[in-house]
Parts: structure tokens; C-alpha cells; sequence
């Protein structure tokens, strides 16, 4: 029944990417990277309760254990919670169909795997990777409190979600994080190498997160392009131009039109040779050391450092907030009202919300409920 399902689902106009039928809004940005909020003016309002439970039973329906399920659930409400929207409800219409379509390993759970050698290794066994990599985070944090620093493997994840929050983990636990994913150029070509015109590289992201001060940790989620595929898809479904700078044509010349994406075009790596070699290092972090990756799948690398063996946690955190004071205190740049200090923008939104109902845009909950409607799933509960 669920290959039907999933069938009609994916003939329809509703099988969209996460977040095609909405327009981008790729200059919302703060300096750990974009802020996904996705621009469209119709939305409706949904409370959080409503929204995990409706993707909870979604995820279940497609076969996912409810553990797992109610985990992603959570993740995903949270990052709108965030205002990282383009990693938050709108997802679970690509969750669904990998859950679906077999994309994505519904039965398995992460497990951990340990050697002689004291390689630490999470093994997500083609699931989504959101239970794997909160897992691989929590076990470097630990690891490096005991031993003073830590390496953990996270072999054949799915979608990952907010890296941030998995950095937020390490970082409230006194350690310096550094999360490093890819491995998967062959599926996933779209951004050119530096001088480059051929999109041979995935967006492959980077975390970087540690202890801050007052106002907690500071947490870089960033993509290694100057643009996430996703805002390319929905440039195009809305019918607009991309801002200049992001991708070029088949021929290397600079374009705005997505379409010249679609037609052998590529993204360009954020701030040129350095989002390029990023990239590249991710990449060979992700095939070449930690292994091939099948479909769908990315490997990760999480390192941990614990602050500690290097500075007591009072006075680093003394330290460390006369550095962003003096950040959060300087004069903004024109247009923007004030400096911010990365991180602090998605806890403050995720403070301010809590008694808030999402503001959905109604297409992408229209979407899920006509999912819903297929699988059974009740959305009104």
C-alpha cells in the first residue's frame, strides 16, 4: 500500500523540494550562515503540539519507529521554533517520501561501535540522521570530558537536520564541537570548484560550536556555497531571479536566472577558495577516509575539545563575553539595526516562541495534509 501511496504522492504537484513552492529569502542571514526563513506571505497558523503530533504520525505511518519518530518531530518543530524554516516542518514532506520510497532505512536504529584502537563510530544504518548525530554529539562531549578531546564517526546518516542544535549539546557540555559532513558528490553535484564552472561538489556543511558567555554558546551552522540548493528549487517554482553572486551557467558566466542552474549550471562556493576547500576537505573527510556512502547517505565526522584543560570554565567565559560584548556593541553596518553574535538569533526566536503557534505557509501544509489524508493520519487531533 505504501509504494501506491507513495507513488500518487510523488505524480502529484505536491511532491515539491522542502521548500520549492516558497520564495527565497537567501539575504536573511547572520554570521553563522543563512537564516532559513522562507518568504511567503499566505500562511496558517499551527501549534507545536499539532505539528509534532501530525509528523509523528506521518513518520509512523511511512514505517518509522515511534521513537525515532517523535524525535524528528520535535527536531523539526524546533527548528521553526528557531526560524530556521528551511529546515523545519516544510521537511516533512522529503522525510515522508525517503521514508517511502526506501531512501531511508525506517527499521533501524544508530548503534554505537567501539575498537581497540579507541575509534568511536555511530552507525546510522541509512536512517535519518537526526538521532544518529544528537547521539555522536553527546558521545564526544563525554568522551572528551574524559580524556581532554574526542573523534566520532557517523557512518551512513540520512538528512541531519539544524546542525546547530547538535552543536549546542557539545557546547552546553564546556566543549569546543567541529562537525565536518559529505561524501556524496556523486548523487549530489551541485557546486563548481573555485575557477570552476562544472558543479562537482554537494553543499557539504560545517558546525562549529563552544562554550560563549552570558548569553550561551556560540554556534556556526554554515553550507560551504554561497547558496543551499533548496533556495535554486524555489527561485525557480516562484518564478523570481536569485540575488547576484550565487551561481553561473554552463559556460561559467555569472546568471540570475535558476533555470540556468537546471541546465548545467552550479552554485559557487561561498567566498570562493575558502567554502571550495571546505568543501573539498569535507568531501574527502566524508568518501576517501570514513568510506563510500550509498544513496542518500552522508558520513560526518564530530570532533570535540573539552575547554577546560585549557582555561577554568569561569574565567573563559569571563573572556569570552567581553570579546562578543564588544562584537554586540558595535555600529551596524547600513540597513541592519544590530551586530549579532551567531547563535543567539535561533535561541532568542526559540525563547519568543514558546507560547507562539507556527506560522505555516498554508501550501506546505496543505501538502502535508493530503499526505496525511493518503497514510490516514489524522491532522486535527
Amino acid at each position: 500500500m505504501h509504494r501506491r501511496l507513495f507513488e500518487n504522492y510523488c505524480s502529484s504537484d505536491l511532491d515539491v523540494q522542502p521548500s520549492e513552492a516558497i520564495t527565497p529569502n537567501p539575504e536573511q542571514s547572520v554570521a553563522g550562515g543563512t537564516v532559513g526563513k522562507l518568504h511567503a506571505d499566505d500562511r496558517i497558523e499551527v501549534s507545536s503540539e499539532q505539528a509534532i503530533l501530525t509528523a509523528k504520525a506521518l513518520f509512523i505511518a511511512a514505517g518509522t519507529t515511534p521513537e525515532v519518530a517523535e524525535e524528528v518531530a520535535k527536531h523539526l518543530v524546533e527548528a521553526d521554533q528557531s526560524g530556521v524554516e528551511s529546515h523545519g516542518i516544510v521537511r516533512v514532506l522529503q522525510y515522508t517520501r525517503e521514508m517511502l520510497d526506501g531512501t531511508l532505512n525506517t527499521g533501524a536504529k544508530p548503534e554505537i561501535k567501539k575498537s581497540d584502537s579507541g575509534r568511536l563510530i555511530v552507525d546510522a544504518r541509512g536512517s535519518i540522521g537526526i538521532p544518529a548525530m544528537r547521539m555522536a554529539h553527546q558521545l564526544a562531549a563525554e568522551n572528551a570530558i574524559d580524556r581532554g578531546i574526542s573523534a566520532v564517526a557517523v557512518l551512513g546518516a540520512g538528512h541531519t537536520g539544524r546542525l546547530g542544535a547538535f552543536g549546542e549539546i557539545a557546547a552546553e557540555k564546556g566543549c569546543l564541537s567541529i562537525a565536518i559532513g559529505g561524501g556524496n558528490r556523486k548523487r549530489w553535484r551541485m557546486v563548481a570548484p573555485y575557477r570552476g564552472r562544472t558543479a562537482l561538489l554537494p553543499t557539504n556543511p560545517y558546525c562549529i560550536a563552544m562554550p560563549g558567555g552570558e548569553r550561551g554558546p556560540v554556534v556556526i551552522d554554515i553550507a560551504t556555497s554561497q547558496a543551499a540548493g533548496g533556495w535554486i528549487y524555489a527561485a525557480r517554482a516562484a518564478g523570481v531571479e536569485l540575488p547576484d553572486g550565487l551561481i553561473v551557467n554552463r559556460d561559467g558566466e555569472p546568471t540570475r536566472n535558476p533555470e540556468d542552474y537546471f541546465d548545467g549550471g552550479a552554485i559557487l562556493p561561498k567566498g570562493g577558495p575558502l567554502g571550495y576547500g571546505l568543501a573539498l576537505i569535507a568531501e574527502l573527510i566524508g568518501e576517501a577516509m570514513l568510506g563510500p556512502v550509498l544513496a542518500g547517505e552522508i558520513n560526518w565526522l564530530v570532533l570535540a575539545l573539552d575547554c577546560r584543560r585549557y582555561n577554568t570554565s569561569p574565567s573563559m567565559q569571563i573572556a569570552a563575553e567581553e570579546i562578543l560584548s564588544e562584537i554586540r556593541s558595535s555600529a551596524p553596518a547600513k540597513g541592519h539595526d544590530v551586530v549579532e553574535v551567531p547563535g543567539e538569533r535561533e535561541r532568542n526566536l526559540f525563547a519568543d516562541s514558546q507560547n507562539q503557534p507556527l506560522r505555516i505557509p498554508r501550501r506546505i501544509w496543505g501538502a502535508i495534509e493530503v499526505l496525511a489524508s493518503e497514510l490516514d493520519v489524522n491532522t486535527h487531533q
